[in-house]
């Protein structure tokens, strides 16, 4: 059985081509990018990274979809009603039941060479902030796979620069910036009529009947005994899983047709949408779980650049500058941040607003702003000319991003281009979204 990580089978939906692993949604493993980046207006130094990062690939959770699984099919299978299909499913379900279940929710070894690379990456494309003995302050999340996470970006970056002096730390009070809200009481308030009517549209074309013939040999049996839409979810969530899991030598690929898969993806793409973007169907209360993260993304960098401006104080003690603030969360914060920036990128617009579900795949994509090991990225740039400004660039996966932050060009001499903008424009453009005003 071919591996997840090696399949790369690339269809069409709807005219947008895309990698079969994509449609595992939040759980696609982090891509290595490739992305070449716009050369840095003259004179110019980057001196400062302030930093989001998701936890890296995980187990899925709950154990108790594991035990499920199993429980489900080695029921059917005790009263004989298993296709050879369905056998063989039964042996992958037993054998995540005992390896993947008391793992649930756990970070992988491929989620901790993931932080590794973006973490070696970091210090070969800005150098010049991971110089000498550069003050590194780093704080996770108090979920164990965001600490975990932040302990293998931390051990590359010890490994890249051993002089680095790093501060870490994971704290309750932390996350009244990584992650303030209850993500179960987003999805009640995002659930509105308005919602259910779009989602019954897109759940409309997900049609399990096919997929439960294949598994099981009586149709009979499935309308009396299963929830095959549930069983399908469940098949779908643990199946994408796997491919933060490489040592687990098979996946669940055989079980679905190209055109059911892009269905259920689809939904899924909606679904986080829903919840957590800039969606037209409630009260968006998603978006404030990103607000105070936003606000302390820009006060921080405030203090930054006033330390870093500063004139030396002789009679007092020196305070140390920060060269990079790394923070370690969750999706639930990844997602509302991005569509607070309003990032674009090709077709990719985080911050869009639209009513048109079906098509919302060709302008947000729940893969490219979070998978697996997600991060925002804020690098900032100084001159040593006097009266030059501050420039700031947002990067999504180390991936540059366009934004709608403006220079006013009657008053200033020289505006800066997209990907790089003056921090005075950015600051002002976003300090009123982070407050809401």
């Amino acid at each position: 059985m071919k591996k997840i990580l090696a399949l790369l089978l690339t269809i069409a939906i709807s005219g947008f081509a895309q990698d079969f692993r994509q449609m595992g949604s939040n759980y696609y493993a982090y891509p290595t990018p490739n992305a070449k980046y716009t050369k840095v207006p003259a004179g110019y130094k980057p001196f400062y990274v302030s930093h989001y990062g998701r936890h890296g690939s995980r187990f899925h959770q709950p154990a108790d979809h594991y035990h499920a699984l199993y429980n489900t099919l080695a029921k059917a299978d005790s009263a004989g009603k298993l296709t050879d299909l369905g056998k063989n499913l039964l042996e992958r379900a037993k054998y995540l039941d005992e390896y993947a279940a008391p793992r649930a929710g756990d970070l992988t070894q491929l989620g901790v060479a993931q932080h590794q690379g973006i973490a070696k990456r970091m210090v070969k494309n800005f150098p010049e902030v991971f110089k000498n003995d550069a003050y590194i302050e780093a704080y996770a999340s108090t979920s164990v796979r965001c600490v975990v996470s932040m302990a293998a970006f931390l051990e590359e970056l010890r490994a890249q620069k051993p002089k680095l002096d790093i501060h870490q730390e994971s704290g309750g009070y932390l996350m009244a910036f990584i992650s303030p809200l209850n993500f179960g009481k987003i999805i009640e308030e995002s659930n509105t009529p308005a919602w259910q009517k779009e989602n019954g549209k897109l759940y409309s074309h997900v049609n399990p009947a096919r997929m439960m013939n294949a598994i099981f040999n009586d149709s009979t049996y499935v309308k009396k005994n299963i929830d095959a839409g549930d069983l399908l979810s469940k098949i779908y969530e643990i199946g994408n899983s796997l491919q933060g899991s490489p040592e687990i030598e098979f996946n669940f690929d055989d079980l679905w047709t190209d055109e059911e898969l892009a269905a259920r993806w689809h939904a899924q793409n909606a679904w986080w949408y829903s919840v957590l973007g800039n969606n037209p169907f409630g009260k968006k209360e998603g978006l404030e779980n990103a607000r105070p993260l936003l606000k302390n993304f820009l006060d921080v960098a405030d203090k930054v650049i006033a330390a870093d401006t500063a004139k030396a104080d002789k009679t007092a003690k020196p305070a140390k500058k920060v060269s990079a603030t790394l923070r370690f969360g969750h999706d639930t914060v990844i997602f509302p941040l991005a569509a607070l920036l309003q990032m674009e990128n090709g077709t990719q617009n985080t911050g869009i607003e639209t009513a048109d579900m079906e098509n919302l795949h060709k302008v947000w994509r729940d893969y490219e702003i979070s998978p697996m090991a997600a991060n925002t990225q804020f690098v900032f740039y100084k001159s040593a000319k006097k009266g030059s400004p501050i420039l700031v660039k947002v990067m999504q996966n180390e991936i540059e991003q366009k934004l709608p932050v403006t220079c006013d060009s009657a008053t200033v001499k020289n505006c800066p281009a997209a990907p790089y903008y003056r921090w005075e424009d950015f600051r002002d453009f976003y300090n009123k979204i982070a407050t809401n005003k």
